[in-house]
């Protein structure tokens, strides 16, 4: 199995393990792993802070189907709708359609025309409605059929059945803003998933991102979600510029949140060096 990697020099070298698990802590999805022993690990660098998953687990078919059914199972409709009629100030998807829309605001984009959006990995696709709602022109990748036929019938935005590391612009377009929620954490390589993003931009194009903030969360113990099984990675504000940096663009802004929920997050606004947009 591939380890995690964030292309960092240190390659490993400076990494000391800080928390072990030997049984899943209290909320983490529930998986059949056969015969498999459960034990697992993180490790992190000295130098960035950066959280590494150790685990010899066999995920490679964790997000065929046990992800999305571990999450939400059959209750795609329900949990959508539970979440829409939660109010702003307990909302994480309020709070983030408000980061992104002042940032808009402050890009001057057209008025003209509906500014456009790729949400990548979009899940209940709560996000990507509020965005519809607030006149944003709409598109969701996600490579599980449920979440796309969800976000055709119920989200009522453009949804598309994929990878995003292996479908092309040719096949979805380019677009205003590409977005990053709780994604990048879950997998091996996010370098190379992020740096496919420029492809996907149209010239002053942004991306935004949110990744679980491993500096804050390790400060409350190892049970928190942030460290569950599905993170191959876990971030720190250095490691986030560090993401951005071998990914090929610039950080714009980065925003310590503690959100709604519950989950402590980094968050980041991104500019791709080669398209050189002028930051807001």
């Amino acid at each position: 199995m591939m380890r995690p990697t964030l292309q960092c020099p240190c390659n490993l070298n400076y990494c000391e393990t800080v928390f072990r698990y030997d049984a899943p802590p209290p909320g983490e999805m529930r998986i059949d792993f056969g015969a498999q022993t459960y034990q697992r690990a993180y490790l992190r660098c000295a130098l960035c802070r950066h959280w590494y998953s150790e685990n010899p687990l066999d995920l490679s078919r964790l997000y065929d189907s046990a992800y999305v059914s571990a999450t939400y199972g059959d209750r795609f409709r329900e949990t959508f709708q539970r979440i829409l009629a939660l109010p702003p100030e307990g909302s994480d998807n309020a709070a983030r359609v408000a980061r992104v829309l002042q940032f808009a605001r402050a890009k001057n984009l057209p008025s003209h025309k509906a500014p456009t959006l790729l949400d990548i990995g979009s899940g209940l696709g709560v996000f990507p409605y509020r965005m519809k709602e607030a006149g944003w022109e709409c598109t969701v990748l996600d490579p599980d059929a449920r979440a796309v036929e969800h976000a055709t019938t119920v989200v009522g935005v453009r949804a598309i059945k994929g990878d995003f590391l292996t479908i092309t612009p040719e096949q979805v377009g380019t677009f205003e803003l590409v977005t990053f929620n709780k994604v990048l954490e879950h997998v091996l390589d996010p370098v190379r998933m992020l740096e496919r993003a420029t492809g996907f931009l149209r010239t002053n194009g942004w991306v935004y991102i949110e990744l679980p903030d491993g500096e804050v969360a390790s400060h409350h113990g190892s049970q928190r979600e942030e460290f569950f099984i599905e993170h191959h990675h876990v971030f720190s504000a250095g490691s986030l510029n560090m993401l951005a940096e071998r990914a090929g663009f610039l950080t714009l802004s980065v925003e310590r949140l503690h959100e709604p929920s519950g989950k402590f997050t980094l968050c980041a606004f991104l500019a791709p060096k080669s398209l050189s947009p002028a930051a807001p």
